[in-house]
């Protein structure tokens, strides 16, 4: 039988990987949302870190960012995508995108940006998600859109590319 020292010494050995969670919001004309940090450049979709250490799940910690970001608590839809991003200096992440659905023109006026974090938000057409979410994210959510238009299972992904 293995000590809690033995069983917390192995615990504290075991690789690390961070968690990220964001919800992928549409407009009737089918945009996708997006908001403007203000602690980096470029933009991004509601979500953020999982708190994985109090016990949140991505699914929770994506509802909870975007409560806190937009200002919107919504029950989100299925997930959409599983991305597994490599890192440099860092951990690698696992980003999961779940559905937040399409918002109406009284969802859209009932934003309200987290000012401490966020600088504004925009509607942006398929077409320039890569314009503004370069790389990784770009592809996640352009799969993402697939998946929806398809109406396919769960994206299994690698640094935004499709797996398999």
């Amino acid at each position: 039988m293995t000590s809690v020292q033995d069983f917390a010494t192995y615990i504290a050995g075991l690789p690390r990987v961070l968690a990220s969670a964001a919800a992928l919001f549409r407009d009737v004309e089918g945009r996708v949302l997006l908001v403007e940090p203000n602690y980096r450049d470029g933009w991004a979709l509601p979500g953020g870190t999982v708190e994985s250490d109090t016990g949140e799940t991505p699914r929770q910690g994506a509802r909870r960012e975007t409560a806190e970001e937009i200002g919107l608590d919504r029950t989100l839809g299925r997930l959409l995508a599983v991305d597994w991003i490599p890192g440099t200096g860092r951990p690698p992440l696992v980003a999961y995108l779940y559905d937040g659905g399409v918002l109406d023109p009284g969802d859209l006026a009932a934003i309200r940006l987290q000012e401490t974090e966020l600088l504004s938000w925009r509607l942006v057409p398929r077409e320039e998600i890569t314009d503004h979410l370069p790389g990784a994210l770009g592809r996640r959510v352009l799969a993402a859109l697939d998946i929806l238009t398809q109406d396919t299972g769960t994206a299994e992904l690698e640094n935004g590319h499709r797996v398999g």
